[in-house]
């Protein structure tokens, strides 16, 4: 199994929280795709999802980045969606996709918990047949 690259992130629930108060739709439609927005609209503790998104995010953005040719990718390049089992898992979009392509990225592994304070995200690419 090869495995192309780890990325690990944390976030402050309440800081997304308080930026979704201020902010609201607005950062909602520049970090999230509309598939996002639409899941995280509809839990009881938005703020929890979205912050588990954007580690997601990070934590991607980190795995991604392992040669240290990777560039800016934005917000928006990168999706958490859900298998038909219900686990997490990452659609590249733009920019990600190019790179997850150039790195030869077969499948991936995430990992996504949340609390009321913290959200946190690992991703694991691997290389095809792995």
């Amino acid at each position: 199994m090869t495995h192309l690259g780890i990325g690990i992130d944390l976030v402050d629930v309440p800081r997304v929280a308080r930026m979704l108060d201020s902010k609201g739709d607005r950062v909602l439609a520049r970090v999230l795709t509309e598939s996002e927005r639409a899941y995280c609209v509809e839990q009881a503790a938005p703020a929890r999802h979205v912050a588990a998104r954007l580690a997601a995010k990070e934590a991607a953005f980190k795995a991604l980045n392992q040669d240290g040719e990777t560039g800016w990718i934005g917000w928006r390049e990168v999706e958490v969606a859900r298998r038909d089992d219900g686990r997490p898992t990452l659609l590249f979009h733009g920019r990600a996709e190019e790179v997850a392509q150039r790195l030869g990225v077969g499948s991936m592994m995430v990992s996504l918990t949340h609390t009321e304070t913290a959200a946190a995200a690992v991703v694991v690419l691997l290389g095809k047949g792995a």
